[in-house]
């Protein structure tokens, strides 16, 4: 997860705190801290954390799940940064799975070989 994510994200958990001590026993931490909710330093908190949820919104199409832990991740160490590279990639279709045919084609070849004997 880049800096940027990171940081986004720590933001977004200062909100979502934020908001459960307003919505459990109203009060608003920020303004606590920063002078009131119309202080410039509350605005510029409540300012960042919105940029924050906003910049957080393409994590929702991330995979949930550490890619390292999926056996068909490989690392690609000569990359600058990380490199996703998947050494068995799935053809699955819409309808269904793809019916794997490589089996066939062996079982097939034994019965010529057999015709020809």
């Amino acid at each position: 997860m880049g800096v940027v994510y990171r940081i986004a994200l720590i933001l977004v958990i200062v909100g979502a705190i934020n908001w459960g001590l307003i919505g459990f026993f109203q009060f608003d931490l920020v303004a606590y801290l920063f002078g009131g909710q119309a202080a410039m330093l509350s605005r510029w908190v409540y300012a960042l954390v919105g940029l924050a949820g906003l910049v957080s919104i393409p994590i929702l199409s991330k995979e949930l799940g550490d890619d390292e832990s999926d056996p068909n991740y490989v690392s690609d160490s000569r990359a600058s940064t990380t490199t996703q590279i998947y050494s068995k990639p799935s053809y699955d279709m819409e309808a269904g799975e793809e019916v794997d045919f490589t089996e066939a084609k062996k079982t097939h070849k034994k019965d010529s070989d057999e015709k020809k004997s």
